[in-house]
């Protein structure tokens, strides 16, 4: 299975079989079946990307229903420190943090499902990052945690100095004081 555990109940690495040659390579990013046997059961219904520089970190993001998201992330150039964090009251991993390099060169994915909050820093000059959703973006729906949040003590792997972080970013509340609707369904 090209699934990877990450201690996190729900929460998945992915890792395509990637078929290279002397023309380059070619890989399935997402199979519905593949996806489906490993339990994830999403219709993806927007792609997003973006493009940043080093040192940018996005996020804690995420929605709240009726707009909640799952995502699929990946990077299309360059090399990401991609975290997630569980929201999930009751979860036996609430509020532990997940994080992996995610890069063009190693191909992985992580599956994020709703009830965590996702963000992600850059580690190259330059990262394209695709990811997919299974609901449509809702501002009114967009809630998050800072990023430096003392109780997640999240290593983004820049220096503070050097971090780019957005204005909205910058006033997001903790883990404590968030606004968090999910439950932990086990």
């Amino acid at each position: 299975m090209p699934f990877l555990e990450t201690g996190i109940p729900d929460l998945l690495v992915f890792e395509p079989v990637v078929f290279d040659d002397s023309r380059g390579f070619f890989y399935e990013a997402y199979n519905e079946k593949i996806f489906g046997g490993a339990g994830i059961i999403c219709q993806f219904v927007q792609d997003n990307q973006s493009r940043s520089t080093y040192g940018v970190v996005r996020g804690l993001h995420y929605q709240v229903a009726p707009f909640a998201q799952a995502k699929l992330v990946r990077a299309l150039v360059g090399t990401i420190l991609d975290v997630a964090v569980d929201i999930r009251k009751g979860s036996p991993t609430f509020g532990k943090v997940f994080s992996i390099e995610l890069s063009a060169a190693n191909k992985k994915q992580l599956f994020i499902p709703a009830g965590f909050a996702h963000g992600f820093s850059v580690l190259s000059e330059v990262a394209e990052v695709m990811y997919k959703c299974d609901q449509f973006y809702s501002k009114a729906s967009e809630h998050g945690i800072i990023y430096n949040d003392p109780t997640l003590n999240i290593d983004w792997k820049v220096p503070m100095d050097k971090a780019i972080v957005s204005e909205k970013d910058l006033v997001l509340p903790q883990i404590a004081n968030c606004v968090n609707p999910f439950e932990y369904k086990g």
